[in-house]
């Protein structure tokens, strides 16, 4: 059994291309999508927050702040403020 990677207090994993970083207890989670890549560094990232609700079926339903990034390490910045600013308004 493998340990859950944390980062910032907050559980983070990926899944081929897409990086999810977030609990999914909460309102929110943050998903960002590699779209592209130079060798090893992404050259450009979809940033995504989406609703954990489960009776949001579709895709599309689930976004509610979306973007795009030139770098990863700027792609999580952006994501996790977005995050947080989503999740301090949800309590």
């Amino acid at each position: 059994m493998s340990e859950i990677i944390q980062y910032k207090g907050k559980p983070l994993a990926r899944n081929g291309n897409k990086i999810f970083y977030g609990n999914p207890e909460d309102k929110y989670i943050l998903v960002l999508t590699i779209l592209d890549s130079n060798g090893e560094v992404a050259t450009r990232v979809n940033i995504q927050v989406w609703d954990t609700d489960p009776e949001l079926a579709l895709k599309n339903e689930k976004i509610v702040k979306e973007g795009e990034k030139k770098d990863l390490c700027e792609a999580m910045d952006f994501g996790i403020a977005w995050l947080s600013s989503k999740l301090l308004k949800a309590d």
